[in-house]
């Protein structure tokens, strides 16, 4: 019998779950860069950045959009907390039309402006990309 190689992932808002799967792969957005999750990999906990989940079953691949949070992995389980999460089929022509209103809105040169408006244009630009993928 075959050895069981897939991975258990949760992504969890504080509204609700997500997302409860398992994979053959995932790929999570770190603050720092996007990180690759394999069968057996070694635990770790990680701040996550704005940005796609990535998670493949079957040769197919499948999106979410994550929004900041810490994801743990831990015994072939990722766990992602976040504050936002959606999966790139539900992100819609209003949620893309909203980021852009918010990227507008930020205005000033203040150093927290600065960083609030960076963040915004990453959301815009991460749900334009999964709009697409859609």
């Amino acid at each position: 019998m075959a050895e069981d190689k897939t991975i258990r992932f949760v992504v969890v808002t504080p509204e609700r779950k997500v997302l409860e799967d398992t994979a053959d792969a995932v790929v999570i957005p770190a603050h720092d860069g996007e990180l690759g999750v394999l069968h057996d990999r070694a635990p770790l906990m990680c701040e996550l950045g704005i940005g796609q989940m990535r998670y493949t079953r079957g040769g197919a691949v499948r999106r979410l959009y994550i929004d900041g949070g810490f994801a743990q992995v831990l015994a072939n389980q990722v766990t992602v907390l976040t504050d936002h999460a959606a999966p790139s089929e539900q992100i819609t022509a209003d949620m893309v039309a909203e980021a852009e209103r918010a990227v507008a809105a930020i205005t000033g040169h203040t150093p927290d402006a600065v960083e609030s408006r960076r963040k915004a244009q990453r959301r815009l630009s991460v749900l334009r990309e999964l709009q697409v993928h859609h």
